[in-house]
């Protein structure tokens, strides 16, 4: 188990959106969401909860045009969070994966604490809406998560018909696969779990 405390606080204030992110990556799974985006929440919720993360995300977005710069700025406000907690990436177990189920729904998450932003998602919604949420704005979630995470992250949707199955079972194999990737490796205490010596 690790002795410094992996926390980081993020602030993103810009003509579109202004948020305010805390984190703990080894928290108990507790959350505090206000994005304006219901269904953002509850997937964000996910993230915290299965990912045992304690999570608060407070932003006030210009969601009279839409929800895009709400969304693609948390997920780039919480890589930033991340990335900062997680410092030099020392004596973590580096990659994580899940596979996540949700009635007719699976999906496929593997993450890699790289050191190199890539995103590659194979994701077809039936879906274009789910409440007030645009379904093309997972991407965007992820993609702003990556670029400032330096991760790289594949997300697959196996099967499903029901698109609120299909986001939500995404999420939860992305705070899953999260999770198992920052898990301290008790056998690789205090390295960098890279051949280069750097990540």
């Amino acid at each position: 188990m690790t002795t410094t405390p992996r926390t980081a606080e993020v602030a993103r204030d810009t003509a579109e959106t202004k948020i305010a992110v805390r984190l703990n990556l080894d928290g108990t799974g507790q959350s505090k969401l206000a994005t304006g985006i219901g269904f953002f929440d509850h997937m964000l919720d996910q993230i915290a909860r299965h990912g045992m993360i304690d999570l608060d995300v407070q932003c006030q977005g210009d969601l009279h045009i839409d929800g895009h710069h709400t969304v693609e700025d948390v997920g780039i406000a919480i890589g930033q969070a991340v990335k900062q907690a997680v410092g030099d990436k020392r004596g973590i177990t580096r990659y994580g994966h899940a596979y996540v189920p949700l009635d007719e729904a699976l999906s496929r998450v593997v993450i890699d604490f790289s050191g190199r932003p890539g995103l590659v998602t194979d994701v077809q919604f039936t879906s274009g809406m789910i409440g007030a949420f645009d379904t093309q704005l997972l991407h965007e979630f992820f993609q702003g998560f990556v670029n400032h995470a330096f991760v790289t992250l594949h997300i697959d949707n196996l099967k499903g018909v029901n698109a609120h199955h299909q986001a939500e079972t995404i999420f939860k194999a992305f705070g899953r696969a999260l999770r198992m990737a920052l898990t301290p490796d008790s056998r690789a205490a205090g390295q960098i779990p890279s051949t280069k010596g750097m990540l």
